[in-house]
Formats: structure tokens, C-alpha cells, sequence
């Protein structure tokens, strides 16, 4: 019978239209599906007071190219959540759009520019650069766009936002004035991050420190009037001692106590220099006497500012040295470096250099060494804005995912400085500040004025520089549902749910959208930040495009589908961890996508009519229970496991239920009866496995939403799309531990016989008698299942060992409770396994033999190394061993043939 099933399910015809297709091939429906859910607006979200909602934000990504894999996998894990509370019936919002990217936006088409017009953006004026960079976005973003749509990305499209659209300038542009008006925004001189490539300021969070090679420099610091005593001072940036005003050294160090007034003078320069006593000092730290340039470091600035320093600007804006260097002014800093120590060198002032590997702060994006400069800059007061965000963590009122990211939070704003928020940059939102032509009285507002209240003037400019990014970026929750406008959505949809996004933007991004959240809305903007970890190459590195070892999502998506790269994404993601790409993984996902279509395929072509949902009266066997009941564990557990985050854990166990228990088990199970002439028992297991399948089906949905969907579609009797279909609740009543129980021990015991089996070198088609000798509890579990251990462990027939009963040379699975014998005389053909032994005696016989011969040559055995010798009688000796093997077991099978 069961071949005849065989038969039947291998000679079917070529599926009809609309059946689904014999092989799983993801090109053929993965655009056609995503094409049916935007004409159904199935991502649509609205205010519906009848339901709880659920919302997300995308992390805008840049413009400034296509996505990576970082972005695959960081909106992966947001579908993931906003399809499972859609399924869940929340009015479900994810909200996308895109950033700006003030600087790298800026870099990018001002290289477009000069390479196909060759020219410089001052050139073709702000207007002409302008509306080159609004091209730029047009082309850009609706790249990106395409790109999620290929992912399966489930935004509500018709939100789509962007940092510089009319809303989010509204947004902007009121928050700078409501702090402004506040006094926590304000325009002063003071020490700022710059980068000399950009030619704009930076934030304190938009520095990364990288280790370079470098040097300590020791220099004589020689104190007035004496041409023998000096202070020694060890400096990494000799050439800003141009710029030195002063000495620090700490109050309790008793080596430079009575230093502590007098003065020293600045070598190649002849300043005098005060020295004073500041407790910043370290004094374990290169000599313990610390120069102070309070233009060009921002500690020195604070230092100077304590004891009335004098500061000088030794620095241009472009990295070369001014007027205050002198003879050095117009080199290039780094230039200027190697001529000030040569110098040093020549006049006796250089003790010697140390080299030293140190922390080098650079510019986030073109990677440029950074200086401290003092400029004129406007800047947001931090201290007040990042109370309140401390308090929301701290009261678990705002938790992160995992708990442990909590600390980088607050240590960042418990140690914030000043937020510098301007930019010398033409692409962004400029800053809502006028100055009076006349008196120079500075006037925040959302237009140019038309007269000054201080002297009646009538003509204004506006500021010339841009808000940082991330200015607009935190607006990102409220700005994007209509703030400042009271609008329904922003009273529905806010606060969002959850933040979704890596690591590496905590400070960057996410304590900016809690403190302006607070500020602005009264209210966090959202209650918890699930933080993923990045993507890395296989051999741990990070994807980089001077790495060269990036990788294009969408090649990926190409190749193998984007249900098998997001389920690589799934499965390899535990919150905060980073996460390797391997393409054996992608390859490994894509199999159990295959594995799914034939699965369901199987079971679509047995049914030939809708058998209905179960309703109680059936009749279940002992798989069928088992796989309800794992169904319902399974359920249960794998929605925990989303509620916390546990997204790679989900996944996991749905995989493991997929494959092992439900194709590798339960279809194998089904076979027989599903082919069967017991009409009852086929209408039993088609309700079964339909039932399970839709709740597969549904569980894997967030996961790889394209194949579920397509699947879905060819289910009998389906009334909606699997997108709002509801999410699988377990079924408390399916519960049964006992049928797990007896399932395990039977499963277990058809994998030692096919072990046993496979180690014999038995053909599956071959069968053998199974006798059952455990204890009398266990006993009903094997006999009443005789059906599945004859179809999945080749037993001819199964019965109870009889008590007394003498069975020689059987083969003995060891099982709970007892073992379980097979009969060598079943196993074996002994007049096949006679001639097969015959051979290898032969064969070992003649291999002695040979070895005999070589080993009697006294030539050879003269002439060989020792070693090759030694070799050839250990060969022997285990040639013989195999030989007495082989020929009782000869002997055996052939008394068996007697």
C-alpha cells in the first residue's frame, strides 16, 4: 500500500491554475503579493477609537544611498512586530520616511556636482545647490523606498515623511523657538567640535575616537629670568603650543609647589606663561605639568576660564595655522607639527619622544582628525532637558531591550554638555534667526521681520547656517503625526510603542527623541527601545565600503528570496548582539522555505474537498493529539516570546516544529491514512492537518510573510488575506501532556531502530519483526501504535515478548522501560551478506599476503626507512585482526544457510 502511495503522489499531474506551484520559487509571486496587499491598503492604519494602537517609527535612513544590511535587518525585526500586532488586531502603524543627512547629504552632491559640472558649490549659489540636493533626495528616496517594498517592509505609505517636508520644517522651527524663548537655546563663543574637511561644527556625539599611532613629545618650559630651570612638558599636539597661555599643574603635587605663580615662557614663541594650580590635572599622566591652550582644547578652555587665561586662536578653520603661529602661519597643521618639533629640536627645548597609542577624536563622517575650535555657535542647554530624561529611566517609566543599554543612556546624560546645534552647511533646516542690518539685534521667529523693535530697521538677514540632523530627528515621533498641529493621530498613535534600532544611535538619536518628547509633548515618546545589534561579514568584521566586504540586501533578495534573508535576520538576532551574515545561513533558511511549500503542497493535493474545521467529535489517534498539543505549546510560547522581544527564540521554535514535528512526524503519520479507504479516519487527518498548517502559517507570517501569503491564498474556504488574518491563540483544550509523552517515547524509539538499522547497512524496504519487552505501563504506548512504528521503523509486524520467551541473536534497542528486538534472520539476506563476506576475505587475505611478501624480502626489509617498515607490520597486524572478524562472521551466516 504504501508504495502505491508513493506511486500516486509522484505521478500526479502538473498542478492546474491556481494550484500551487511543484517547486518554490520566490520570484514567481514575492512583487505579485506585495502588489495585492497596497491595492487592498492592507498597511493602512487610521484612527479607529475601537481599537488599542500600536505604532512604530522607522528609523529614517539617509539619503545618501541605498540600504545595507544593517537596515534589512533593523526593519526585518520592525515588520516582524507590526504584522504580529496587526495579526493580534491592534490598529497597527508603522511609520516610514527618510532623513536628510544634513553633512553626508552635503558631501555627496557636492562631489556629484564637481565631477559632472565641474564646479564648486559656491559657484552655483545656495539656490543652485539647493535644488541639486532636493533632485538628489527625489532620486534617492524613492530608491530606498523600492528597496523596503522588496523586503516586505508593511509601512503605511501614505504617512510617508521626510526631516525636510513642510510638517517636519513646522516642527523645527517651533521647537527652536519655544526653546529659545525659554533660554534654553542661546548663541555664544565657545569651544566647538570642527571638522576642517566639512567645514562645520560637530556635536560631542558625532566624534568617534580612533586609535592611532602618535607620539608624546617632551618639551623645556623654561621659567622666567633662569636659563636652567624649566618645567617638562609631554604634549601629543606640539603644534598647538602655539596657542599655550598658561601651565597647569595639580594643587597637591608637591614637585611643582613652588612653581605654583611664577611664570615660564612659551619656547619659539616668548609668551609668558602663568602658571597656576587646577585639581583637573592628572598627576600620572605624562609629567603631572600640563600646558593650557584654551583655544584648541576643551578642557584647557575650562581650565582658562577658571584662572582668566588669555586665549589664542593659533588655528584657521581649513587646518592651516593663522597669523597668531607666526612663523609657521599658512602650514597645513599636521606640517606645521614636524616644523615646530624640528624647531625644538634646533633651539634645545626637545627632551625627547615618546611614541604612544592613543584615542584620536575624527569626524563621524569623512573620518578627518577634528579640532577644538572657539567659535560662534548656537547651542542648546542641556542640564534642564536631561532631568527629566533621566527621571523616565531610572522609574522605569521608558525600559530598554535588553536592560543593560540603560547604562550608556544615562551615562551620557548625566555627563552632557551643551548641544551644539548649528552647522555651516547650505542642505538643512536653517536656522529661524534674523539679525537687524542696522543694530545687529538678533530676532528668532518663523518669518523675516518687517521692522526692529530696537531701532526701527528695516532690513534683516537670517542666520547663513543649518540645524544639526539630529535637531529634526528628534522631533521624528510627534513631528511625523502633525505636531505642533493638535491632530487626531498624534493624539491616537502617540506615544509610539516601541523604538526599534542599533546600539550605536543611543546618544545620537534615541535620548534626543525622549528629552524633546518630553519637552514638547508632555510625554515619552515611546515605552520601550528594543536595541539590535549591527550585521557583521562572517569573519566577525564590520561591513564596510572600504572593506569591501559589504553586502547588497537586494542581490541577496534576488538569489534567494527576501522570506529566506529576512529569516536569516530572524533567526541569528538576540536584542543588543551583533549578528554574522553567512551565506550557508541565508541558503539554510531558503531550504526551510522549501521545505514549507512541499510541506503544504502535500497536503493541499490530499485534500480533495474543504473537510471543515475540528469540531470535537473526531476521533484522534495518538499523533493527532500530540501535534495539537505541541501546536498549542508552541503558540503560547512563541507569543511570550514576541511580548519580550525574544524575536530569534520565536522563530527558532517555530522552525524546529515546522520541520521536525510536523513535516519529519506528523505528515509522515498521516500518509496512511490520508491515502486510505476509511473515509472517517481521511476526514480526521485532512481536519488535522489543515488545522495546524493554518496556524503555522499564521505564526511564520511576521517572519516570511511572502511564502505564508502565497501558501495561504491556495487553503480551502479562506476568507481574508494572511496579513489580517487573526493571530493563532493556544488552545488550552488540545493540551496533552500525556500524548507528548508517549509521541516522545515512540519517536525516540523509531530514530534508535533506524540508527540501528542504518549502522547494519539494512535497506529501509527490508522488514523485520519487532518484539516489545518493557514494562507493562508502557507497553500500550508500542502495541497500540503498531500502524506508525510498521510505516516509519520497517516493522513487519509488532508483539508483545512473551514471558520465558528465548530469542537468539536479535538485535536490542534500548528503550524506557525495556528494549525492543529485532531478528537478525530479518534483517539480514544471509546468502547476500555470505557472498559479500567471501569477498572481503579474499581481498584481506591477499592484501597479508602482500604485505607477507614484502616484509620476507631481506632486501627490502634492509633497504626501507625503519619507519615505513614499522608501518607495514602495524597493517598487518590490524589487517589480521579484520580477517578473524570477517571470517567468523562468515562461519555464522553460512550455519545460518545450512
Amino acid at each position: 500500500m504504501e508504495a502505491n502511495m508513493e506511486n500516486k503522489k509522484m505521478t500526479q499531474e502538473a498542478p492546474a491554475a491556481g494550484e500551487m506551484g511543484k517547486t518554490y520559487d520566490p520570484k514567481a509571486f514575492e512583487d505579485k503579493i506585495y502588489a495585492g496587499w497596497m491595492e487592498k491598503k492592507q498597511f493602512k492604519a487610521e484612527v479607529n477609537p475601537d481599537k488599542k494602537p500600536y505604532t512604530i517609527v522607522l528609523p529614517p535612513p539617509n539619503i545618501t544611498g541605498q540600504l545595507h544590511m544593517g537596515h534589512a535587518l533593523d526593519q526585518t525585526l520592525q515588520d516582524i512586530l507590526i504584522r504580529w500586532r496587526r495579526m493580534q488586531g491592534f490598529e497597527a502603524l508603522w511609520l516610514p520616511g527618510t532623513d536628510h543627512a544634513s553633512i553626508a547629504t552635503e558631501v555627496k552632491v557636492v562631489e556629484k556636482i564637481r565631477k559632472e559640472e565641474g564646479l564648486g558649490k559656491e559657484e552655483i549659489g545656495r539656490d543652485g545647490f539647493l535644488e541639486r540636493a532636493w533632485a538628489w533626495r527625489e532620486d534617492y528616496g524613492r530608491q530606498i523606498v523600492n528597496q523596503m517594498m522588496k523586503l516586505g517592509s508593511s509601512c503605511d505609505w501614505d504617512r510617508e515623511r521626510f526631516t525636510m517636508d513642510e510638517g517636519c520644517n513646522a516642527a523645527v522651527t517651533e521647537v527652536f523657538i519655544r526653546l529659545y524663548e525659554k533660554g534654553l537655546i542661546y548663541r555664544g563663543n565657545r569651544l566647538i567640535n570642527w571638522c576642517p574637511d566639512c567645514m562645520t561644527t560637530l556635536s560631542d556625539a558625532e566624534v568617534e575616537h580612533e586609535e592611532k599611532q602618535g607620539a608624546f613629545y617632551h618639551i623645556k618650559y623654561y621659567l622666567e629670568g633662569s636659563e636652567d630651570d624649566y618645567l617638562e612638558i609631554a604634549t601629543t599636539r606640539p603644534e598647538t603650543m602655539l596657542g599655550d597661555t598658561g601651565i597647569a599643574v595639580h594643587p597637591e603635587d608637591p614637585r611643582y609647589s613652588k612653581y605654583v605663580g611664577k611664570t615660564a615662557i612659551l619656547p619659539l614663541v616668548g609668551r609668558a606663561l602663568p602658571i597656576v594650580a587646577d585639581a583637573y590635572v592628572d598627576r600620572e599622566v605624562g609629567t603631572g605639568a600640563l600646558k593650557v591652550t584654551p583655544a584648541h582644547d576643551p578642557n584647557d578652555y575650562e581650565i582658562g576660564k577658571r584662572h582668566n587665561l588669555e586665549t589664542v586662536e593659533a588655528m584657521n578653520f581649513d587646518g592651516t595655522m593663522n597669523e597668531a603661529a607666526g612663523e609657521f602661519a599658512g602650514m597645513d597643521r599636521f606640517a606645521c607639527r614636524k616644523a615646530v618639533v624640528e624647531k625644538l629640536k634646533a633651539s634645545g627645548h626637545l627632551i625627547e619622544i615618546k611614541e604612544h597609542q592613543h584615542n584620536v577624536g575624527t569626524c563621524y563622517r569623512c573620518h578627518t582628525v577634528i579640532e577644538p575650535m572657539l567659535s560662534d555657535q548656537w547651542f542648546v542647554s542641556m542640564e534642564p532637558l536631561a532631568a527629566p530624561a533621566i527621571d523616565v529611566v531610572k522609574d522605569k517609566t521608558l525600559e530598554f531591550v535588553p536592560e543593560r543599554f540603560t547604562k550608556i543612556y544615562l551615562h551620557w546624560l548625566e555627563n552632557i554638555r551643551d548641544w551644539c546645534i548649528s552647522r555651516q552647511l547650505w542642505w538643512g533646516h536653517r536656522i529661524p534667526a534674523y539679525y537687524c542690518e542696522h543694530c545687529g539685534k538678533v530676532v528668532v521667529s518663523k518669518e523675516m521681520p518687517d521692522t526692529c523693535s530696537d531701532c526701527g530697521g528695516i532690513s534683516f538677514r537670517q542666520d547663513e547656517d543649518v540645524l544639526d540632523t539630529w535637531f529634526s530627528s528628534a522631533l521624528w515621533p510627534f513631528s511625523t503625526l502633525g505636531w505642533p498641529e493638535k491632530t487626531p493621530e498624534l493624539d491616537y498613535f502617540y506615544p509610539t510603542s516601541v523604538l526599534v534600532t542599533g546600539y550605536d544611535i543611543i546618544f545620537f538619536w534615541v535620548v534626543r527623541m525622549v528629552f524633546s518628547g518630553l519637552d514638547a509633548m508632555g510625554d515619552i515618546p515611546f515605552d520601550k527601545v528594543f536595541i539590535h545589534g549591527l550585521v557583521r561579514a562572517a569573519d566577525g568584521k564590520k561591513m564596510s565600503k572600504s572593506l569591501g566586504n559589504g553586502v547588497d540586501p537586494l542581490d541577496i533578495i534576488d538569489q534567494y528570496g527576501a522570506d529566506a534573508l529576512r529569516f536569516m535576520l530572524a533567526t541569528g538576532n538576540s536584542p543588543g548582539n551583533d549578528l554574522k551574515f553567512q551565506t550557508d545561513r541565508v541558503e539554510s533558511s531558503r531550504n526551510f522555505a522549501n521545505k514549507l511549500w512541499n510541506a503544504s503542497r502535500f497536503v493541499l493535493m490530499g485534500i480533495e474537498n474543504d473537510p471543515g474545521a475540528l469540531d470535537g467529535s473526531e476521533t484522534l489517534t495518538l499523533a493527532d493529539r500530540w501535534i495539537l498539543s505541541r501546536l498549542s505549546q508552541l503558540t503560547s510560547e512563541s507569543t511570550e516570546n514576541l511580548e519580550k522581544f525574544e524575536l530569534g527564540v520565536a522563530a527558532n521554535k517555530i522552525y524546529e516544529f515546522v520541520w521536525n514535528e510536523y513535516c519529519d512526524w506528523y505528515i509522515e503519520t498521516a500518509k496512511k491514512r490520508l491515502y486510505g479507504e476509511d473515509a472517517e479516519a481521511k476526514a480526521t487527518v485532512q481536519k488535522v492537518l489543515l488545522t495546524v498548517l493554518r496556524d503555522i502559517l499564521k505564526l511564520l507570517h511576521p517572519f516570511i510573510p511572502f511564502i505564508t501569503e502565497e501558501i495561504w491564498q491556495h487553503l480551502p474556504s479562506k476568507t481574508e488575506d494572511l496579513i489580517v488574518a487573526s493571530w493563532p491563540i493556544a488552545n488550552v483544550a488540545h493540551i496533552d501532556t500525556e500524548a507528548e509523552r508517549a509521541m516522545e517515547i515512540l519517536m525516540d524509539a523509531i530514530r534508535s531502530i533506524r540508527n540501528s538499522r542504518a549502522e547494519m547497512e539494512v535497506a529501509p524496504s527490508r522488514k523485520a519483526r519487532l518484539i516489545v519487552k518493557v514494562t507493562p505501563e508502557l507497553m500500550p504506548v508500542f502495541l497500540n501504535q503498531k500502524t506508525y512504528l510498521e510505516s516509519l521503523a520497517s516493522a513487519s509486524e509488532v508483539r508483545a515478548y512473551e514471558v520465558g520467551e528465548t530469542i537468539e541473536d536479535a538485535v536490542s534497542v534500548v528503550v524506557p522501560g525495556g528494549e525492543l528486538l529485532m531478528p537478525m534472520d530479518d534483517l539480514i539476506d544471509y546468502k547476500k551478506e555470505s557472498e559479500r563476506l567471501e569477498k572481503e576475505v579474499k581481498k584481506l587475505t591477499s592484501e597479508i599476503d602482500r604485505i607477507d611478501s614484502k616484509l620476507g624480502n631481506e632486501g627490502f626489509v634492509a633497504k626501507a626507512p625503519a619507519k615505513l617498515v614499522e608501518e607495514e607490520r602495524a597493517k598487518r597486524v590490524t589487517l589480521a585482526e579484520m580477517l578473524t572478524t570477517s571470517q567468523e562472521r562468515l562461519d555464522k551466516v553460512k550455519s545460518k544457510l545450512k
